[in-house]
């Protein structure tokens, strides 16, 4: 296969910081001090509608890196996670501190399910296999996932390359987009599968879905190509040590550097405060972006888990913006949605 990011054997990001391996991996581990998190019993109580028609869109925050995302009457599911640990087995691996936003159950009908990669904390096999027996969604999956998802009943997941976009219905069409990162579920799988961000077009404006990702060229390129975003879901946790994580996972401050480029009418912060991945304290994600965005008078929010927000429609320019802004305050559009 022809590519800028496969050399025959392993997937790569061009232009990427290298990657920390097993040596870097070992230095981590006996170096690392990990801040102490404690745990969140309060289970969700987040009730979304079944549907969410025309250009409104409404965005309900499980957990990590897990969104429902509703708008033109369709419903998606970002790399969902409901199991206590984010692992292969449930007895061992990182376990939960804080319980998802929405009970599973109260789960609307899910059309469609993205998966960024194939690490555990984002394609939870437990979770996959229930939402294919209750839903039957339309899976979209990077380059060399389908083989994982196989084993979980789901057999008929698209798998895309960067820049790849399939038209699901009149009102959604589905991008794959670069991020950068890397891939494996084992000892011997490294970099076999793709990982990606996505990009969503609805009829009340695109939606960008960062994942898990450091900070790279990437944004510009999609930017580029795009141009107006309503919505950035950007990831801001898992960051710490900054020698160790910077080649794969963004710091709030990043996190800003990218709302910047793509400057959406409203960024969530997601991947924080569930799994305790890295060694940065549990609330210091939350606390550092919303210092930023204080600062820089941006509309980033940082939601606890089973916050809803109906996003603004999108706006033009960074003039717009700022009038929109002082007219609704600095978190716009935020609700919380209970039984």
């Amino acid at each position: 296969m022809a590519s800028d990011h496969f050399d025959g054997d392993q997937f790569f990001t061009p232009d990427a910081p290298p990657k920390r391996g097993s040596k870097d991996l070992l230095r981590w581990m006996l170096t690392r001090n990990q801040a102490r998190w404690r745990e969140e019993r309060r289970r969700g109580t987040s009730l979304p509608p079944a549907t969410v028609e025309g250009d409104r869109l409404l965005v309900t925050f499980v957990n990590h890196s897990t969104v429902l995302i509703q708008t033109a009457g369709v419903n998606i599911l970002t790399d969902p996670i409901w199991s206590e640990r984010a692992s292969p087995v449930q007895f061992m691996g990182p376990k939960r501190f804080s319980q998802p936003g929405i009970d599973f159950k109260n789960l609307p009908p899910i059309n469609v399910v993205l998966l960024s990669h194939n690490h555990y904390d984002h394609m939870d096999a437990g979770t996959l296999r229930r939402t294919q027996e209750r839903h039957g969604p339309r899976v979209y999956v990077p380059l060399g996932n389908q083989r994982y998802l196989a084993p979980m009943g789901m057999n008929r997941a698209r798998e895309m390359d960067w820049w790849d976009s399939d038209r699901y219905s009149d009102s959604l069409t589905v991008h794959c987009t670069p991020s950068q990162h890397f891939s494996g579920r084992g000892l011997t799988d490294r970099d076999q599968a793709l990982w990606c961000s996505w990009v969503l077009e609805t009829p009340g404006g695109r939606i960008y879905f960062g994942a898990d990702t450091g900070f790279g060229p990437h944004f510009h390129a999609i930017k580029e190509r795009f141009g107006h975003f309503r919505l950035a879901l950007l990831p801001i946790g898992a960051y710490a040590p900054r020698w160790f994580m910077s080649p794969v996972h963004m710091d709030p401050d990043e996190a800003v550097r990218a709302h910047e480029i793509l400057w959406p009418t409203m960024s969530i912060g997601i991947h924080h405060e569930t799994f305790s991945l890295a060694d940065e304290p549990q609330y210091e994600p939350r606390e550092r972006m919303e210092k930023l965005a204080g600062e820089k008078h941006l509309n980033f929010v940082v939601p606890h888990n089973g916050d809803a927000m109906t996003v603004p429609e999108i706006v033009r320019d960074p003039g717009e913006l700022e009038t929109k802004k002082v007219k609704s305050g600095a978190h716009l559009g935020m609700t919380q949605q209970k039984s």
